[in-house]
This record gives C-alpha cells, structure tokens and sequence, in this order.
C-alpha cells in the first residue's frame, strides 16, 4: 500500500512518498540504499500501466536476498548533457518538430516535461598551451569554431522550455553538478502543494556517476536515451544486482584518490560488474574518505564497468553541501528528508542485503598508474617501464636520441573531473610543482603541459594560494575550462615532435589526469597513455619519460646538477591541509557559481533565432537537419529483415565507442575530410568528429575510422578499411556501406567481447544504423551501448554456447539469415540464424535476443526511439 507523508521545516510543508510506512522498516533498511530510491521512484509514479505492483513486489525481493526479475521504468527528475551530446540531441527535437508539425501537430508540445540542462564544456581544443595567453587564445578559436553550433543552443534556449544552457567557461558539467547543480532532494510545485523526492538523474555522458558521490543516483545513457528521458518516456532496464564494496582502512601516506580508484577499477573489472549497481558501505566512510575522494571513486564506475558507484547520504554528504556554498535550508532539507524517509547512512547501523559484497582494505593501495590502453590496466608506480615494453614489444632504448624515444612524455595534462574536483589533490599537484621550481628543475621541451580544470573555483584556490606560479614555471598555465586532453581535444604537438615520432615510428606518451586512454584517444601520436593522479602528472611531466621508475631513480637533477627524487618533493598530508584551510571556502563557490547560466558578452553575441521551428541552413556543416523522420510511414513500419545480410566488419575484443564514433580531430585524408573539403572547408577548421556530431554527413563518413581500429576482414591495415564481399575489393568501410545500400544489402558487425564500452556515444549506434547496419552480433556487449543500438532500431545478438568469431573461423565472406525477424526478436528469446558460407555449406548458429524488455522490442519495431516517440504523440494528439 502507498502511503503518502509531509515534512515540515519552519513555515514549509513539504509532500511525499512515505518510504518506511509504505513497506515497512524492516523490509526498507534490507534494500541497499540505491534501489530504495528506485523504490521510491516507482511509488511515486504508480499507474498500474508502466509501474504495476509486480514492478515493486520485485524490488522488494531484493530485501530477501533473491535476484531481481523483471524490468522496471525508471523516470528520472533531470537530465544533464554536454555539448557534444547536447547539441544533436535539441537538434533531434527540432527535427521532430518539423515531422510534428508535418503531420498536422503543434510543434511547441515537442519540448522536454523536466528540467534539462546543457553545460557547454566539450569543445575546448587545447590547440595553445605553456603560455599565459593560452586560455584566452584557445577560447577564441572555440567561439570561431563552433559559433553555428552555439548559435542553436542560443535559439533553443528561447525555443524550450525546462532547458538551460551553461555557456562555454562553467566547467566539466560533472564537476559543475557535483559542486553545485545537484540538491540531493529535489522539489517542485504540483497542484499547490511542494513535492519532495530524491535528486535522480541522467545524464547523457558516462561519468554522470560522479554525482553518486553526494547520493544522488544517476548513470550515462545514450543522446537518444537522454531525449526520451526528455519528452517524458520511461527508461526501462533490468533490475539491477547490487554488488556491496565494503571499504575499510585508511589510505596510506603517498596513497591517493586516484590510486585508490585505479586499483578498484582493476578489482571490479576482474570481478564483472557490468549492468550491475556498485554501492559502498564499510567503516572507512566514516572519516577516511572526503566526499571529494567519493566522487573521484564514483565517477569512473563506467570504468570498472558498473550502472553507478552510489554513496549513501550521511553526515560527510552535509559537509560538503556546506562547504560549496548550498543554501542553509536545502541542508536541512536533504537531512530530514533523508532521515525521514530511509535513506539516510548512519555509522554503525547494520549494513543492508548485497547480491554480492566485496571487501576491500584501503590500506593496501599502493601508488598506482592505469595503462598503456585501458583504465583497467593498473601498474604499480614502480612498473611503469615493464608495461611500457610488453606494449612495445621492443628494445626499451628503440629510438632514443637527444633524450626522445619510446616512452616519451609528449603530452602531460591535469585535466578532467574525476581529479580536478578533488582540491587534495590539486594542491598536491600544485606544491609538488613549487617543490621542483624550488630546486630549479624545468620539463623538457618535447612535453606538451596543459592545466584544464573542471571547475572555476580550482583556478580561484589555485591562485590564491600561490600555487599557480609554480605550476604556470614548469608550463601548466590554465587552457581553460573544460574536457580537452580527457576528451581527446589535445590539440596539436609542436612540430618537431610530430616529425620525430613519425620518422622514427616511436611510441610516444601522455599522462593524463583523466578517466580514458583507449588508443588513438588522447592524440593519435601518443599511442600510449597513462592514466595517474595529478601530482604524478607534474612528476613524469619533469621526467619528460615513462621509462624511469620513479620509486627509486632519480626525476631529473636540480640547478646544482644533484639528483631530485620523487620521496623529495611529495606533499606531506599536512602541508595539503594547510593550503586547503586557507584558501578555500563556501563563499568562493558561491561566487564562482553565481553566473553560471548567465550569458558573458561572447555568449549574448551570437546570432539566434526566436521562431518555434529551426531555420535550417542547407550549407551548414556543422548543423543539418538529420534523416531519422524521412520517409518515415504513417502507420506501422515494415517488418525488418535479415536475409542475405553481409559483414560491414569483424572485430576483436573491447571493441569500444571511441574506434566506433571518434571523437578527436579529423584527418585531412579520411572520408569526413574529403566531404568537409568538398565543403569548402579547410583542413584548419575541420574540428573534431565531436564538434560535429550534429551533421550527420561528417558523422556517417566518421563511423568506424577510428586510426586504431582493427578490422580482421583487413588484416594487417589499421583504420577505417573493409573488404566489399563477393568482390573482395578493399576500400574505406564509409564507401563499403554506400556501395551495399546501392545493392540493397543489409549488414551486420560480428565482435568478440565488451563490445561498445567507453563513452555513451550515441553516434556509435546512429552512425551504423545510417551506414546499414541492422545488427551487431557479439559476445558481450557494454550496458549503454547495447541500449542505444536498440534505440536507433538496430539489433544487438550474442553468441551462445562458447561459440565465437574465432571458433566459427569467419573471415568476412560469410552471409547471414535470420527468417521472420519479427517474430522470433523476442527478449532473451535464442534466433536461430543461417550461416552460409562461400563453398555452399550453411549451418545453424544460435543467438541470444539482447531485446531486455518489452518496452525494448516495441522500440526495435518501430524502427528506434525516435520515430517511437514521434507515433506516440501524434497518438496522444489525434486523442485530445
């Protein structure tokens, strides 16, 4: 039974779900704490049609220790974008608009039902850096660049309703909703009354799970995902298991946040978190971690491959909203509500029901590194080299000239969320840096430095305490505001590196403080990268090398030609607790945050329209109007088909969104290249693939040519190449797909695992099903991408049986068949698929239906999310 409460504070009553009465304690304090905001999620939107009683009675089984069944519809309070997603997605809404209208309906109803927002934070390119015009320099091209694109968000500000827009220079739009967008207990007014509930969300960016850190639950959805969210559509989604990590122990002294994340991303990678909800519990949350080293831990669950990584709300969580200048009464707020309602962590209490709980001592984290390639390859500090030469396969000194070979640090930036949120550690990084200025050291001129915070207010303490002078000595001047280097938007090398890199085939570096480092991510010169924390960034920075271990050899030699080692210049815990009592307070948050959806004078100087539907522009390249509603039939679509459909590609393993949809700077010799200079564009301007995920012709040309990607119907040629079959002709896979869409062919990509990991690319799904692409068969694929390719009406199937690639010896040539489609795509149904081979021969090859739900097969059939948004409100309007 749902029973409804009120919470009064002074002269405010506030409405809602009462949690305890509703199913009892003893049942509610079983439940971890993130589905008993999922529970309260699905009492308060009870219809009996999308939320029935079998929904709850299947959360609740959670609190007697049984797995989950089913499938639950999850409507979020808010949805959060960055510009990279946020600009197509608002441009996939004025599209709907003008299919809308076509078919008779009023535009205006084609508007988001709750609170959206846009932080513009993805565009930055750190083309200028080690200057101290640097920032000033790299946001001017930012506005020359993208002026289109910020020209539509300008008009979609005025067009929508329940949309904001933070313009460029906010900060990383986590960062930004950890410090201040969030409020943990949201509240609106609804028929006269104040309704309170818990702050949920999504956010159409991976590490929106950085905000699990203040017991907010939110996770990364596709674009797609994030516009149904928008229009008011469920998200539904298995429910989830919830792995417990019981965290216990204090960090040892040289240990940090990051170790400490880098080491469980490696643990609960080993142990497969994939789909599943990560919560922590255990001791050292009360004291030995700050919420700042939570957040850090919360934000890189897509890392260690998990829905979220959720803290619950206690004393640590009021702290912090304090300390970033939150409103006294929202304080209060969020620790009645959370007290009254269940959900509120107290020391000591009983710890609740897990699926699996796992022990972790923080104790034992040592200083740590994550690479070459994937944030779940962590190295011990000391190990660095070694990992270097199993990446290289060659002699370490390969190269070495005038102290450049393999193992050079091209690039070393501070950068991204997941560290710059953490004021410990961007002290560190600071004092470490007047430690080395103090001796006389300097970085070598091959080093590429960059400082790019997430978060204005790190710029504020950073100059207050002095600090920013010795960061900007060793050339970690302030670039800006933004992803860049974490993005992939490093910008260029100086030109000497380039050319020695490429001359000698070396394996150049960059070490980031940042959350990715998958190849060709970062730069496509460094094809290694070095995931670390940001005073081990200024460290290997000095070193100008990964090649040295860094435990017992020497950094480099001060002024007086001495060694300087690593133990020399490491901050003590005290000397960082000094500069943190000093120069940082809630009052600078609350001055820093004050503008942040406030128009500058470069943001009020852009052109925008005031009309309800877009004036599009046909010459634009960087905003078109996209395909999804042409032809697009009044009633029902046909049934799809899978009869003599051919490979577009044969894939490897952790096959990830950034080989599928690049986000980094677009070569002049690729397919997007040759288009934008047919375009009249030059090479200088052609930006990154990211920038221009709103046209959806760069986009198609861009799928699959990441330079890194191994294709096995090609082997030996990295790139975006494939083989036409039965011609056997080889040819970039844009031209491929072109070619079959003449034919008539539909396609398939066959994987092995993890396929679509990384970042919630929505183009990773729209780009293929653009170029054809009806399914994709794979062993495993990664939680949000496997949702978006539902949404964009392409079919996710997995191998059953141990069958594989690899096993099944495909080469490419093969043909796939799957009779009667419609039919037999049901969820977790097993399609029996024909394989025929070029001498004749066809087998039978079982495949597991990846359609989760229901509501998943509805989407597939009607072709993807948006025309099923579309059919459903033209339903809604020829009803009213």
């Amino acid at each position: 039974m749902i029973r409804h409460s009120s919470l009064r504070l002074g002269e405010q009553v506030f409405d809602c779900i009462d949690l305890p009465g509703s199913v009892g304690e003893a049942t509610l304090h079983a439940l971890p704490f993130s589905l008993r905001v999922l529970l309260e999620n699905l009492l308060r939107h009870y219809d009996d049609d999308t939320v029935t009683q079998r929904d709850i009675d299947a959360l609740l089984a959670a609190a007697k220790g049984e797995t989950p069944p089913g499938d639950i519809a999850f409507r979020p309070a808010r949805v959060l974008m960055q510009d990279f997603t946020g600009v197509p997605g608002m441009v996939d809404l004025a599209a709907m608009r003008d299919a809308f209208a076509a078919r008779g309906g009023d535009a205006r109803k084609v508007n988001p039902v709750i609170p959206v927002d846009v932080i513009v934070d993805h565009s930055l390119i750190v083309d200028h850096a080690g200057t101290p015009d640097a920032m000033a320099r790299n946001v001017a091209n930012e506005y020359r660049r993208n002026a289109e694109r910020y020209s539509f968000l300008r008009w979609a500000q005025d067009a929508f309703g329940n949309f904001r827009v933070a313009p460029p220079g906010g900060g990383i739009l986590h960062q930004v909703n950890l410090e201040h967008v969030a409020q943990v207990v949201w509240t609106r007014q609804e028929g006269g009354r104040t309704l309170a509930y818990p702050d949920t969300l999504v956010g159409t960016d991976i590490h929106t799970t950085m905000v699990n850190a203040l017991g907010v639950l939110g996770w990364g959805v596709g674009g797609i995902e994030g516009e149904a969210a928008m229009l008011g559509q469920p998200l539904v989604f298995r429910l989830p298991q919830v792995v417990g990590v019981r965290l216990t122990g204090t960090l040892p002294p040289g240990a940090t946040a990051t170790d400490l994340v880098l080491t469980l991303t490696q643990r609960l990678r080993a142990l497969g978190v994939v789909e599943k909800f990560v919560e922590f519990t255990g001791p050292a949350l009360d004291g030995a971690l700050t919420l700042a080293d939570r957040a850090t831990i919360a934000n890189m669950a897509p890392e260690y491959g998990s829905t979220c990584g959720f803290f619950p709300v206690d004393r640590v969580t009021l702290d912090y909203l304090r300390d970033t200048g939150r409103a006294a009464d929202q304080v209060a707020l969020v620790e009645s509500y959370c007290r009254a309602q269940g959900l509120w962590r107290e020391p000591g209490a009983p710890e609740p029901r897990f699926a699996t709980l796992v022990e972790f001592d923080l104790s034992e984290v040592k200083p740590s590194v994550a690479g070459p390639r994937r944030p779940q390859d962590r190295v011990p500090l000391a190990n660095i080299p070694e990992s270097l030469g199993n990446f290289t396969k060659r002699d370490a000194g390969h190269g070495w000239q005038d102290g450049f070979g393999d193992g050079a640090v091209v690039i070393a930036a501070i950068t991204s969320c997941t560290n710059t949120s953490n004021p410990a550690l961007m002290v560190g990084a600071g004092l470490l840096a007047q430690k080395a200025v103090a001796r006389g050291m300097a970085v070598p001129p091959w080093v590429k430095t960059s400082l790019t915070p997430g978060s204005r207010v790190v710029a504020r303490y950073l100059e207050a305490s002095g600090l920013q002078r010795s960061l900007d000595a060793l050339g970690f001047h302030l670039t800006g505001f933004g992803c860049g280097t974490c993005g992939g938007n490093s910008g260029a090398l100086a030109e000497d590196v380039s050319v020695r890199i490429k001359e000698h085939d070396l394996v150049a570096c960059a070490v980031l403080s940042g959350n990715r480092n998958f190849e060709g991510r970062i730069h496509p010169l460094a094809r290694a990268g070095y995931l670390m924390s940001p005073p081990l960034v200024v460290a290997h920075a000095l070193a100008g090398r990964v090649t040295r271990d860094l435990t017992t050899e020497p950094i480099g030699q001060d002024r007086e030609g001495r060694d300087v080692f690593l133990r020399d210049l490491w901050p003590s815990a005290g000397e960082i607790e000094a500069v943190l009592r000093d120069a940082i307070s809630p009052e600078l948050y609350r001055q820093e945050y004050a503008p942040l959806f406030q128009a500058d004078d470069a943001w009020r100087g852009l052109p925008a329209g005031g009309d309800t539907r877009f004036a599009w522009m046909p010459g634009s390249t960087y905003i078109r109007r996209p395909p999804y509603f042409d032809a697009l039939p009044q009633g029902e679509p046909p049934p799809p088909s899978l009869s003599g459909a051919r490979m577009l590609l044969l894939l490897g393993d952790s096959i990830t969104t950034d080989h599928i949809s690049p986000v980094s700077a677009i070569p002049q010799q690729s397919p997007a290249g040759s288009f934008l200079a047919e375009q009249q564009v030059s090479p200088g301007e052609f930006n990154a693939y990211g920038a221009r995920r709103a046209n959806h012709e760069v986009m198609m040309r861009g799928t699959f040519a990441n330079i890194r990607l191994r294709n096995e119907m090609v082997p030996g040629q990295e790139g975006g190449f494939t083989r036409h079959m039965p011609s056997g002709e080889a040819m970039t896979i844009f031209d491929a797909a072109t070619r079959y869409k003449a034919e008539g062919v539909p396609l398939v990509v066959v994987a092995g695992r993890e396929y679509g990991t990384g970042s919630s690319r929505d183009w990773a799904a729209k780009g293929p099903a653009l170029l054809g692409v009806r399914a994709v068969v794979a062993e495993s694929f990664e939680r949000i991408h496997r949702s978006n390719l539902v949404s964009m009406g392409v079919l996710p199937l997995e191998f059953t049986g141990g069958t594989t690639r690899l096993t099944l010896g495909l080469d490419g040539s093969e043909l796939f068949e799957i009779e009667e489609l419609e039919h037999q795509a049901q969820p977790g149904a097993i399609l029996r698929a024909t394989l025929r081979r070029t001498d004749g021969r066809a087998e039978i090859l079982p495949l597991l239906c990846r359609l989760d739900s229901r509501y998943d097969a509805r989407v597939w059939r009607a072709g993807g999310i948006l025309p099923f948004m579309l059919r459903n409100l033209s339903a809604q309007e020829q009803a009213a």
